[in-house]
C-alpha cells in the first residue's frame, strides 16, 4: 500500500514533471534548460552591464574640460570649481559627485569614451533612446542592439531586465529569442508548489529533490531524461535563489539608493549562477532643463556610488575580469547653460566602461567648446563604435551583423 510520500513521488514521476515546471518561473527553466551548453564551442562567461541614464545626461559638467576657457565662458552660473574635480590629466576632470569612478580609474578599472553621438541627432527623447537602443537610424525600429546580439549567441544566455517598480522592458532587449524577463526583486521570481499546506509543500519539495534523479544504468538518455534533468536544474536554481535571496552579503556595502538596490539585485543574480550574462538598469531624472547643479550632482553620485560598489562587490567575488558596465543617454546637453541655471537637450556626451578589462583613462578627444553650431557639441566617437568593440571583444558575436554596418571598433579594452 502507498504511503502519501510515495503516491507523491509516483504522480510526480510519471505526470508531473511538466506541470511542476509550469509553476517555476519561465526564466528559471530556460536557465536550466540551458546550463548543459554552456561550456560549448563558441560560448563565452563574460558579463555585460548597460545602465541606462534616462534623460539627456549633461556630459560636459560630467567630464569638465576646466583647461578650455570656453566651458568658463559657456557654463557662467553651472561652471564647476575647478579645486572640487577629480582631476584626469591636466586639462580634464570629473564631475565632484563622480568620487568613485575616480577611485576606480586610479584601479586601471575606468574607462572614458569622450563625444559620443551620432549624425544628425534627434533632440526627441523617445526617438533618439530608439536609436541608441535600436543602435539604427532607421524609421521602424523593432529589435534592439542587446536583443538582436543575444539572439547571434552560439548558446541560449538569459539575460535581466532589473528593474523600477512598473517599469516596462527597452527597446534594447527587443529582438532576443525568448522575452528577457524583468524583475525588481528575488522573491517574486521563486518556484512555487502546487502544494494546498506547508506539509504537502514539504513533500513535494522532498520528492523534486530526492527523486528527480537521471538514470544511471547506462540506458541510452532520450527526452524524458532532458525534461526530466531541466526540471531538476530549475528547481536548484530556484533553491539556489532562495539561499542568495537570505543569505548574501556584499563584499562591498552598496549605498541606500534606488539604483543601488537594482545592481544588488544584479550581483545576487551572478552569485546564483544562473548563466545570465546580461544585466539592464536604469536610472531617470537626468532632463535637468532648470536648477541642475544640485540635482545634477545628486544624479552622478548615485551612479558613481552603486556602480563602484557593484564592481567592488564583483571584484571580491572573483568576478573583476569578467564585468563590463557602460553607461549612455540618449543626448548630452546644449553647451551654453540656459536662462533657468539649467541646460537643453543637446548631442554628444561621454560614455564610462567599467571593468578589469577596459583600458583605463580617456578615449577619444573631447568635442570643441567653439565649433558648437546651434549651441550643440559635436560628437567625435560614433556610439555605434563603441557597441562594435563590445559586440566583437566582450559578447563574441559579430557587430557587422548587429549593426546593420561596418562600424570601426574603438579601442576601449586592454590589448
Amino acid at each position: 500500500m502507498f504511503n502519501r510520500r510515495e503516491f507523491l513521488k509516483g504522480s510526480m514521476l510519471s505526470t508531473g514533471l511538466v506541470a511542476w515546471g509550469l509553476a517555476a518561473p519561465k526564466f528559471l527553466s530556460r536557465a536550466a534548460a540551458a546550463t548543459p551548453v554552456l561550456g560549448a564551442t563558441g560560448a563565452k562567461d563574460t558579463i555585460f552591464v548597460v545602465v541606462q541614464l534616462t534623460g539627456g545626461n549633461d556630459g560636459l559638467n560630467t567630464v569638465v574640460p576646466f583647461a578650455d576657457e570656453g566651458y568658463a565662458k559657456l557654463r557662467k552660473d553651472l561652471r564647476l570649481p575647478t579645486d572640487q574635480l577629480h582631476k584626469i590629466n591636466d586639462s580634464c576632470g570629473l564631475h565632484p559627485s563622480l568620487k568613485g569612478f575616480s577611485d576606480l580609474l586610479q584601479d586601471n578599472a575606468l574607462c572614458i569614451v569622450q563625444g559620443t553621438g551620432y549624425p544628425n541627432p534627434n533632440e526627441s527623447h523617445f526617438r533618439s533612446m530608439d536609436i541608441w537602443q535600436a543602435a539604427s537610424m532607421e524609421n521602424d525600429l523593432r529589435e534592439g542592439w542587446i536583443g538582436k546580439a543575444m539572439a547571434r549567441m552560439p548558446v541560449d544566455t538569459p539575460a535581466f531586465h532589473v528593474a523600477m517598480d512598473n517599469e516596462s522592458s527597452w527597446l534594447a532587449l527587443a529582438g532576443a529569442p525568448a522575452k528577457v524577463p524583468s524583475l525588481n526583486k528575488l522573491e517574486e521570481f521563486q518556484l512555487r508548489t502546487t502544494a494546498s499546506s506547508r506539509a504537502d509543500d514539504e513533500d513535494q519539495r522532498t520528492v523534486i529533490e530526492g527523486g528527480l534523479k537521471p538514470r544511471t544504468n547506462g540506458a541510452k538518455s532520450g527526452l524524458l531524461d532532458f525534461v526530466q534533468q531541466t526540471a531538476v536544474n530549475t528547481y536548484a536554481s530556484s533553491k539556489r535563489l532562495r539561499e542568495v535571496a537570505k543569505n548574501y552579503q556584499p563584499k562591498s556595502p552598496y549605498p541606500a539608493t534606488g539604483l543601488a538596490n537594482r545592481l544588488k539585485l544584479a550581483a545576487q543574480l551572478i552569485e546564483a549562477d544562473l548563466g545570465a550574462r546580461i544585466f539592464y538598469v536604469t536610472l531617470d531624472g537626468f532632463d535637468t532643463h532648470a536648477n541642475q547643479l544640485g540635482a545634477h550632482a545628486n544624479l552622478l553620485q548615485q551612479v558613481s556610488d552603486a556602480m563602484t560598489a557593484f564592481f567592488k562587490d564583483m571584484s571580491a567575488r572573483g568576478h573583476r575580469d569578467r564585468i563590463l558596465m557602460m553607461t549612455f543617454s540618449e543626448f548630452g546637453r546644449r553647451a551654453k547653460e540656459n536662462g533657468s541655471k539649467g541646460t537643453d537637450h543637446g548631442s554628444a556626451a561621454p560614455m564610462f566602461l567599467i571593468g578589469g578589462k577596459v583600458k583605463p583613462g580617456l578615449v577619444g578627444e573631447h568635442p570643441s567648446l567653439t565649433d558648437i553650431p546651434m549651441n550643440k557639441l559635436k560628437h567625435t566617437i560614433d556610439f555605434r563604435q563603441v557597441y562594435a568593440s563590445i559586440l566583437n571583444e566582450w559578447l563574441g558575436v559579430p557587430s557587422k551583423d548587429v549593426l546593420a554596418g561596418d562600424f570601426k571598433p574603438v579601442s576601449v579594452f586592454k590589448g
